[in-house]
């Protein structure tokens, strides 16, 4: 079915094309065919949608004045919206991000879920009183930012979106998202909604663009308050330092290489699945995948024959005209990078159980075998480095202690799963692994009211739950002397 949605950029409430009429083409990852042509937003472009911005962010503006049952009542109504077009917008991401319609499903289902939950925060933005010496009034105002911009991901383009949109507007700021180059088309949506749920003008606006171009002038913009980013480590640090330049705000949520650590008390059968899921799903491009299975040595072998059955099990496809239960990666230049690392695990003695390959029956689209290493060292560069694609490196461990070692021996700290029926076991590794989230027999999880990030490499700052409150307000003090 052909792309009929938005294609232009939305700024201060109008849809309009680029300055310079620059258009970006993405291609439909499990065909390899061109699906839309949307507009490139320029640095112009940005520094128009930050203006827009700034204005409606003004103290005196119809969204900063509004009460704030009236902001509850309008996410609620743009959470409303994106109900009312879930099916086009599964189809679109599906055809966008090469993500089965299943996948996509949950991703909206995800986002809905997640402007609700905020909505109900918009009047619960509360300050407190604080005990002084002497005869004072001292108290606190929780205020919004301002402007904050947003650069959301590749390989879950609406989601992450919006995980980050919700709080910041429940909190009375304003926002600009830029979505990535190669999927930019959900994200058009969120001004749709945005438009029929009645925000006011320039509150949201949404500039597809270049990272290069349109992404620095969003992060390097003085008027921009705070910079939320999910991507690669590498780039989430070179967004901090052109942040750096203006003193502005960034909540980052980076690489990941989280381990599945499965004890010989575990069901296995439901280990097993749960590391399947946790790699394979979305073609293993999550920065949450649990891309190392630390297994005990006891068990080692009935496990990794039940994952790597349930690996050559799986049946690859787009799931819009077929039973594809995983789809291709989102590019050629993406699964070109996973069949390196792939080479990579092979040529430092790893043992390649399944996989590895583009599929002989796929003549097209970005397709990618699942794939498992056995025999994996933790020094090793299929085991150190996040390569981003259905790739499993099974590490084995013997006793608690190394398995702990294993698993923080790391630079990245995101997310880890633990497998166990001894109670004491899973609540003594829970606060063991440096990870910023833990999960316990299943992986991987996460709820819109719980908080998301990680440690050391994996990032700055918490999207979701109470803390993502705290990422897009600040705390005014007030005494007063009586």
């Amino acid at each position: 079915m052909p792309y009929d949605g938005p294609t232009a950029l939305y700024i201060d409430g109008e849809w309009t094309d680029s300055v310079t009429d620059s258009t970006l083409e993405t291609v439909d990852p499990a065909t390899e065919d061109v699906y839309a042509t949307v507009a490139c937003a320029t640095e112009a472009d940005v520094d128009r949608a930050v203006e827009a911005a700034e204005a409606a962010a003004a103290h005196d503006s119809a969204w900063r004045t509004a009460a704030p049952s009236e902001r509850a009542a309008t996410l609620r109504s743009m959470a409303d919206e994106i109900e009312s077009m879930a099916d086009e917008i599964v189809l679109v991401e599906s055809h966008d991000n090469g993500k089965t319609p299943f996948e996509a499903r949950l991703d909206v289902d995800m986002v809905i879920d997640t402007f609700r939950y905020y909505a109900g925060w918009a009047d619960k933005l509360t300050g407190e009183t604080i005990p002084v010496p002497g005869d004072r009034l001292d108290y606190t105002l929780r205020e919004p930012l301002g402007v904050t911009g947003h650069i959301a991901p590749w390989n879950y383009p609406f989601q992450l979106a919006g995980r980050s949109l919700a709080p910041a507007l429940a909190c009375g700021n304003t926002a600009v998202l830029k979505p990535s180059k190669t999927t930019p088309l959900s994200a058009l949506y969120y001004a749709k909604a945005a438009e029929a749920a009645g925000l006011p003008d320039g509150v949201l606006n949404v500039v597809p663009g270049r990272g290069s171009e349109a992404g620095s002038a969003l992060v390097s913009n003085p008027t921009v308050d705070h910079v939320a980013f999910t991507g690669s480590t590498g780039v989430g640090k070179q967004i901090m330092s052109e942040a750096a330049d203006s003193v502005t705000g960034v909540t980052l949520e980076l690489g990941g290489k989280g381990p599945n650590v499965v004890f010989p008390d575990a069901d296995l059968d439901a280990a097993a699945k749960g590391v399947h899921y946790g790699i394979f799903m979305n073609c293993g491009q999550m920065c949450w995948a649990g891309s190392r299975l630390l297994v005990h040595e006891d068990v080692a072998e009935e496990v990794v024959d039940a994952v790597v059955q349930r690996a050559e099990a799986t049946p690859l496809g787009s799931g819009i005209d077929d039973d594809g239960q995983m789809g291709p990666a989102v590019s050629e230049d993406q699964r070109q990078e996973v069949l390196d690392y792939v080479e990579t695990g092979i040529e430092e003695g790893a043992t390649l159980e399944t996989g590895g390959s583009v599929p002989e029956d796929r003549e097209q689209g970005y397709f990618i075998e699942p794939t498992v290493f056995t025999d994996v060292d933790n020094e090793m560069t299929i085991a150190r480095e996040e390569i981003f694609g259905p790739v499993l490196s099974v590490i084995e461990f013997s006793d608690y202690e190394e398995a702990v070692e294993i698993a923080n021996d790391s630079p990245f700290g995101l997310s880890a799963g633990v497998w166990t029926s001894d109670l004491s076991t899973a609540h003594n590794m829970a606060k063991r692994l440096e990870y910023g989230m833990v999960s316990i027999n299943e992986y991987p999880q996460t709820f819109p009211q719980t908080p998301f990030g990680g440690v050391k490499e994996s990032g700055i700052g918490r999207e979701q739950g109470t803390e993502a409150i705290g990422e897009y307000t600040q705390a005014k003090n007030v005494n007063v002397n009586l």
